[in-house]
């Protein structure tokens, strides 16, 4: 007898015997998730700012007027306050 028949004989064996299986039991537990209400107010606050546009085009098209016009004015010490504010984060 070769050895390779051999092998096949008991490679069919050993797929024709019955196999012994074990049922699982269904778990009576399952996945949740949860959010937080912190988490909830996150997504409510983004939702809101998401339809707000970026940029505000009233004040921008009253300044484009006022520069156009020469009425814009602003003076060296509001412009001196923003500077500081900014380099100190602060607001004023």
């Amino acid at each position: 007898m070769r050895i390779d028949a051999l092998n096949k004989v008991s490679q069919l064996y050993k797929a024709s015997s019955t196999q012994n299986t074990t049922k699982v039991k269904a778990s009576s537990y399952s996945d949740k998730v949860e959010i937080s209400s912190e988490g909830k107010a996150y997504h409510n606050v983004k939702q809101v700012l998401n339809q707000v546009p970026d940029i505000r085009a009233d004040k921008v098209n009253e300044l484009k007027q006022k520069i156009q016009s020469g009425t814009y004015n602003i003076s060296a010490e509001e412009v001196a306050d923003k500077m500081i504010s900014r380099y100190f984060n602060q607001t004023i």
